[in-house]
C-alpha cells in the first residue's frame, strides 16, 4: 500500500504522515528512566509488548515526558508505567473486547483508543498478541484507504 512520505519536525527530528501534524515538540527520554522504582513485572511486560511488536516490523520507541508511544508512520500505542502495573492504550480501526481493557473511546470512524491495564507479561494472551498486531498494522496506516 503506497503512501506518502512522512514529515520531519525540523525542531525535534520526529516524523509524521501529516505535515506540520500538532505535537508538543519536546526531547525525549530514556526509556529505562521510565522504569525507576516500579516492580520488575513492569518491565518485563512492555518488554513482552515490544517483542510481539518488533517481530512484526520497525517500530519507533518513543521515550516522551509520562508516556513511551510506539509509533510507525502514527503512534498506535503508548504506555505509562506504575508501580504495579502498566497503563496503556492501543489504537484500533475498529472497538475490540479484551479482558485488560478499562475504556473504548471513538476518536474518529477508524481511529478507536482502547485503555488498558497489565499487571504481568502473562496478560499479553494469544488474544491480545492479535490486538497488538492489528495496532501495529493501525500505526502502519494500513486501516485507511488506498490514496489516489
Amino acid at each position: 500500500m503506497a503512501r506518502g512520505p512522512l514529515w520531519t519536525c525540523p525542531k525535534c527530528g520526529r516524523t509524521f504522515a501529516n505535515i506540520h501534524q500538532t505535537h508538543t515538540c519536546a526531547p525525549l527520554g530514556s526509556v529505562q528512566a521510565h522504569f525507576i522504582g516500579k516492580e520488575p513485572q513492569v518491565r518485563a511486560t512492555f518488554d513482552r509488548i515490544l517483542e510481539i511488536i518488533r517481530a512484526l516490523g520497525p517500530v519507533t520507541v518513543l521515550p516522551e515526558k509520562t508516556r513511551i508511544a510506539l509509533h510507525v508512520r502514527m503512534s498506535f500505542a503508548a504506555f505509562t508505567p506504575r508501580i504495579h502495573w502498566l497503563d496503556g492504550h492501543l489504537v484500533l480501526a475498529r472497538p475490540a473486547t479484551h479482558p485488560t481493557f478499562r475504556k473504548i473511546e471513538r476518536y474518529s470512524p477508524r481511529n478507536v483508543l482502547h485503555t488498558l491495564r497489565l499487571t504481568h507479561p502473562s496478560d499479553i494472551d494469544p488474544a491480545l498478541s492479535a490486538l497488538l498486531t492489528e495496532a501495529y498494522r493501525v500505526g502502519q496506516q494500513h486501516h485507511l484507504p488506498t490514496p489516489g
